[in-house]
């Protein structure tokens, strides 16, 4: 893989004089973020940044990343796969996630879990020689990654418990820890699950055949697309190198052109890759094959030695006490609406069941009206379950729908803004995020390959 992402590399460089760049047409803030840490990103806007290592049961080495509030309650942000702990923050601090939370009272921990970028370590082993250091999925994370940062979070800020978000992965992963290791429950006042990802055999996207194809190549156990400023630098060889960035994105997600952030989406594309391990991919198409959750898939005989049986078990989902809150769109190509439906009957503890029409696998937290809309209810139903303790109904009936308002397509692309106006926090920051008028450019170019 490391070979194949050296060869686009050098066509890149071969194909730069003769494509021109656009650099100069995206604001200097925008691919600034693009090209910052987590930790630049919260110091570049005025916010407390720490940054926290933790070691898991099986010597991973973990970095937490945290938006402090000593005394406040905790929260952990949990990403999703090939991404990291900057997803929360990435589309600004009028857009974020993690800068909501922060800015509404809360002490904030941002998770990075075992092979992305930040943390790409261990006790013993070397990532860059050590086969062995690959030779984990999403499994490894729930059972270790999670309890492990769990632990230290509780345990620096002197709480019993947290509220937890997770994206994707990060909700695929807390299903297993607190399946497999149900004492974790007892720890979460709410787990938020943004576009939740258990079940698989409804999963939209047409790339599944490349996907499949590309990892029978390959094979298990090797580093998959580890974090390099090459999609970027990609990406901004041209405008139509650009749209068809866009086009493989919603290819990937899911399409919904009103909530696509344009001119964020170059700082978006300068943090992915974040880097895994092929064996997490590989473990989500085993789902989407067998419509099971269940633990990987090896040969009939690792099977049996390693389960005591010819098939992997599955998760018991009858186990998760923990409330669960359920946010997922209509149009997400990984997550699909019959698949979470399916979940949602199957979870014990269901308390919001909330389908958003036309939102892809993105939106919840890189949309452009997910800070007015999703996220006061996310933090409204939140505060709700710290406060209750669970001593209100459970909610697991058929889900509420929320079609978003959105904004005209004439209106998103007025005005052909070409700036990210940036001003110090401290004097009442303000980080002005907008669509661009390329968006629509993008769409008309697209119709034919949809």
């Amino acid at each position: 893989m490391r070979h194949a992402i050296w060869v686009l590399a050098v066509l890149a460089g071969v194909l730069a004089p003769v494509l021109g760049g656009i650099e100069d047409t995206i604001p200097a803030s925008v691919l600034e973020d693009a090209r910052l840490t987590t930790v630049q990103l919260l110091e570049k806007y005025k916010y407390p940044a720490e940054a926290h290592q933790v070691t898991t049961e099986d010597k991973y080495v973990l970095t937490l990343h945290r938006i402090p509030r000593p005394g406040a309650k905790p929260v952990l942000l949990v990403h999703g796969l090939q991404d990291t702990s900057a997803t929360w923050i990435i589309m600004g601090p009028h857009s974020g996630l993690g800068y909501y939370l922060y800015d509404n009272g809360y002490d904030v921990w941002l998770a990075n879990c075992r092979g992305n970028r930040y943390s790409r370590s261990h006790v013993k082993l070397n990532p860059n020689t050590d086969k062995a250091y690959w030779s984990f999925s999403w499994h490894e994370i729930g059972m270790y990654d999670l309890p492990a940062m769990i632990d230290a979070v509780l345990a620096k800020t002197g709480y019993q418990k947290l509220s937890y978000f997770g994206h994707s992965q990060g909700t695929t992963s807390f299903f297993v820890m607190a399946s497999s290791r149900p004492e974790y429950n007892a720890k979460i006042h709410l787990m938020s699950a943004l576009a939740p990802v258990a079940f698989m055999r409804h999963m939209k996207t047409p790339l599944i055949g490349i996907a499949r194809l590309g990892i029978g190549v390959f094979g298990e156990n090797f580093e998959l697309f580890p974090n390099s400023p090459l999609f970027l630098n990609q990406c901004l060889q041209s405008a139509g190198i650009l749209k068809t960035c866009v086009r493989f994105y919603w290819q990937i997600v899911g399409k919904n052109r009103e909530e696509l952030n344009m001119t964020m989406f170059p700082a978006a594309l300068g943090h992915l890759p974040g880097g895994c391990n092929v064996k997490q991919p590989v473990h989500y198409l085993q789902l989407q094959s067998s419509d099971r959750f269940c633990q990987f898939d090896y040969d009939a005989k690792e099977n049996h030695r390693i389960y005591g049986r010819p098939t992997p078990p599955d998760y018991r989902l009858e186990k998760i006490t923990a409330p669960v809150a359920l946010y997922y769109g209509s149009n997400d190509f990984l997550s699909a609406v019959e698949d979470v439906q399916r979940l949602a009957k199957l979870l014990p503890n269901v308390v919001e069941n909330h389908l958003y029409r036309k939102w892809n696998h993105m939106d919840m937290h890189w949309g452009i009206s997910s800070r007015s809309t999703v996220m006061p209810r996310i933090l409204q139903v939140m505060q709700y379950w710290e406060s209750s303790e669970g001593h209100k109904d459970v909610t697991t009936a058929s889900p509420v729908e929320e079609e978003v308002t959105q904004l005209t397509t004439e209106a998103s692309m007025e005005g052909n803004q070409e700036n990210a106006e940036v001003t110090d926090r401290g004097e009442g920051a303000k980080v002005e995020e907008h669509t661009e008028s390329n968006q629509g450019n993008v769409e008309q170019e697209d119709q034919s390959s949809h």
